[in-house]
């Protein structure tokens, strides 16, 4: 159901597949039955479809009307015109009558053949010595007829379908005593059919073609918005959710899971709505055949059906677990290429490797089941196909003996018969593919259904206005927060206020929150109680996309993006300037490696910028932030990378060039935030101090114990610039 759910959008083009299929049904179920006119009347009655013969003479019509009533005999004479003394010719209302004619003709027609034969010792044949008794008036209709209900109740025993052969052996004499080419007519009969057969083979060919483009258009379409839909949700994913479902699941979801949603869809608008239209053509085009061969599909569908739902009910369990090892095998393949030099540095390649290949083999095994059960199906289909093949044979060959039944009946009753157990074969193909989109179905669902935590409030449109010409002014306000699912805090309490112009730096052992505390004025996360305001608005009553359009975060870790330079300082928008690209690289200090390389600006960045060092990755991405000109600037540890002389160049810049904004440094060295206009100490998630360098050197015991770890005697004695 959640994969028709996502055709919703194509439902008109669905709607044209579906006729198309049943063009092509209609075509394909024609076919056997022009290959059975082509045997048994092309070749077997030379091309004489009915016992209705074209031209017939006055003597063989009279032998004929012995066993017609008087009515019969007027409708007879309605349909033919005599053409020459002794020679009667089909007219125009006789040729549209053909078949009522042949049922009204064809037992008088065998009945006549059989008595034209001549004993040894006579010299008329039984027919010919009846037709004088009736015309001297020695016999009457009333005498006649009954011999001819008699021949029905004899003729009944051996089936309909040696009476019209024998009819047709009539007509053929017939033709060969006045002349008529029966080479001809059997020439002309194989054109008009083959010609006919041809017609449908391409029309159901042209069919296929336009069924599989507008099916892949489907397909791709579902595809394509899936995709969106699920890039737009990740994207709209606070950092509890993005943690929920894990990196590498999310992709295998976005690209793998799809891609079987995808491929699942164009088959089941080929070939899955395809199979039941053709099985139940073939049912009906079975039971017009009259064969009484039809428990012989009963059995075999019986067959096949047991053997899918057994297959399923022992594979389906195995593809839900299998999408869950993918996933494994992803994260563990990720973790590995992304920590591969710890790795090596540790010399752990051999302990990854088999953790790999545990996970590797779990998905391995589990594959090589659902394979082996499935391998099953396919010899299983094809034994039960032969062995309807061999029993329709069997049965039908009795059929023919009695005269109930022709070889192209009984050909053209296993073609539809197969076609039926094709039908069921293709639905047994997509239980193999079916429950495993099932399941990718199911994981994409969750994505998509799952809530994004952090969302914009209802009002956040008109508290936006209220800072269209914003001042910067950030606070924290009794704020407490505790991870989804934790019991403890990870931040206690926290207040405190920075102002434009001025640098407030947070400075704390590792652990204790600092990069939490970034995060929740970005609504990474939101506050569990508190609140974070700019100026004076609570951030969570303005739009996320306002709020982060006033923030410059530059994160712990540097991330750049593939392309160049200039794409990874200007990220911010288009309103990026040069000259504001180059102000900011130039204050980043990242113009002098800039400048040596031979295309400047336009250098090649690859994904995640490692063709660049950490050092240079971070004074990017700092640039990046600059370029944007926020009104509050997040730095998260970001000078980490960079060395002592860098560090305080790049600060010094910063504070002549953005004097106006607001400054938030997170740094682990004292030396970084020596000089910040307001310092906050951090401790278990609690701020245990406040103030400047000096202050804090005073009257608290943590940031002392840091400076006394990081700084020399003279430094703590304030001899540091």
């Amino acid at each position: 159901m959640n994969l028709v759910k996502y055709w919703k959008r194509y439902m008109g083009l669905i709607f044209v597949i579906i006729c198309l299929l049943i063009v092509q049904a209609y075509c394909d179920l024609a076919l056997p039955s022009y290959t059975a006119d082509i045997v048994d009347v092309g070749l077997t009655n030379s091309g004489i479809e009915y016992a209705a013969p074209v031209k017939i003479t006055r003597e063989s019509l009279a032998k004929l009307e012995l066993f017609l009533t008087n009515e019969q005999q007027e409708t007879i004479h309605s349909y033919y015109d005599l053409v020459e003394d002794d020679l009667f010719e089909l007219n125009s209302t006789g040729r549209i009558h053909k078949k009522e004619i042949h049922q009204m003709l064809s037992l008088p027609m065998v009945m006549v053949l059989q008595m034209s034969t001549v004993e040894e010792g006579e010299l008329y044949s039984p027919i010919e010595q009846l037709l004088y008794t009736y015309n001297t008036g020695m016999l009457t209709k009333e005498d006649l007829l009954p011999m001819l209900d008699e021949a029905k109740a004899k003729m009944s025993e051996y089936g309909d379908s040696l009476v019209n052969s024998q009819a047709i052996a009539f007509v053929k004499a017939e033709y060969k005593t006045i002349g008529v080419d029966t080479g001809k007519i059997q020439k002309e009969y194989l054109k008009k059919e083959g010609t006919t057969m041809l017609l449908y083979a391409i029309t159901a060919m042209g069919a296929a073609i336009l069924i599989g483009l507008f099916a892949s258009m489907v397909g791709a379409g579902v595809g394509m918005n899936l995709r969106n839909r699920v890039f737009k949700k990740v994207i709209s994913f606070s950092n509890a959710e993005i943690d929920q479902f894990q990196t590498s699941s999310l992709i295998t979801r976005s690209t793998n899971d799809i891609q079987q949603i995808q491929m699942v869809t164009i088959i089941l608008l080929r070939m899955v709505l395809y199979a039941p239209i053709l099985a139940i053509g073939g049912i009906i085009k079975v039971l017009k055949t009259d064969t009484g061969l039809e428990w012989i599909i009963l059995v075999a569908v019986l067959t096949i059906l047991c053997v899918i739902l057994l297959l399923v009910r022992v594979a389906m369990p195995k593809f839900k677990i299998m999408q869950t090892l993918i996933d494994k095998l992803n994260i563990v393949s990720r973790e590995i290429l992304t920590g591969v030099l710890v790795i090596r540095a540790f010399g752990r390649e051999k302990e990854e490797e088999e953790r790999f290949e545990k996970a590797n083999q779990d998905l391995t095994k589990t594959q090589l089941f659902t394979n082996r059960v499935m391998t099953f199906m396919m010899p299983i289909m094809m034994f039960v196909m032969n062995a309807v093949s061999v029993l329709i044979v069997w049965m039908g060959a009795k059929g023919i003996d009695h005269g109930r039944l022709q070889i192209g009946d009984m050909m053209a009753f296993i073609t539809y018969t197969m076609l039926i157990i094709i039908s069921f074969l293709i639905l047994t193909m997509i239980s193999i593919m079916l429950p495993r989109a099932g399941v990718a179905a199911n994981r994409v669902e969750e994505v998509l259904a799952t809530e994004a935590t952090i969302v914009d409030a209802d009002n956040a449109e008109e508290n936006d206005k209220k800072l269209k010409a914003p001042k910067g002014v950030l606070s924290f306000e009794n704020v407490n927060f505790a991870y989804p699912g934790a019991s403890d805090y990870a931040l206690e309490n926290i207040s405190f206020t920075a102002k434009p112009g001025k640098t407030t730096a947070i400075i704390g052992s590792t652990g204790c929150g600092k990069s939490t505390l970034m995060h929740l004025i970005t609504r990474f996360y939101d506050v569990t109680e508190g609140k974070i305001t700019i100026d004076g608005t609570d951030i969570r009553e303005i739009s996320q996309h306002t709020l982060r359009e006033l923030l410059g975060f530059v994160p712990q870790k540097g991330v750049l993006f593939s392309g160049n330079i200039e794409s990874n300082i200007k990220f911010a928008g288009d309103f990026v300037t040069d000259e504001d690209m180059k102000m900011a690289a130039e204050i980043a200090q990242a113009n002098e490696f800039i400048q040596s390389k031979p295309d400047q600006f336009q250098s090649e960045i690859s994904q995640g910028g490692t063709n660049v060092s950490g050092g240079q990755k971070q004074r990017l991405s700092i640039a990046r932030a600059i370029a944007k000109k926020p009104k509050i600037f997040l730095f998260d540890d970001s000078f980490s990378a960079l060395d002592y002389k860098t560090d305080v160049i790049l600060r010094k810049a910063l504070k002549e060039k953005i004097s106006d904004s607001t400054v938030l440094i997170v740094a682990q060295r004292i030396s970084t935030i020596l000089h910040a206009d307001h310092i906050i100490v951090l401790d278990e998630g609690k701020i245990v101090g406040m103030g400047t360098h000096e202050k804090l050197l005073k009257s608290c015991e943590a940031y002392k114990e840091i400076a006394k770890s990081q700084l020399s005697e003279k430094e703590l004695k304030g001899g540091i610039a």
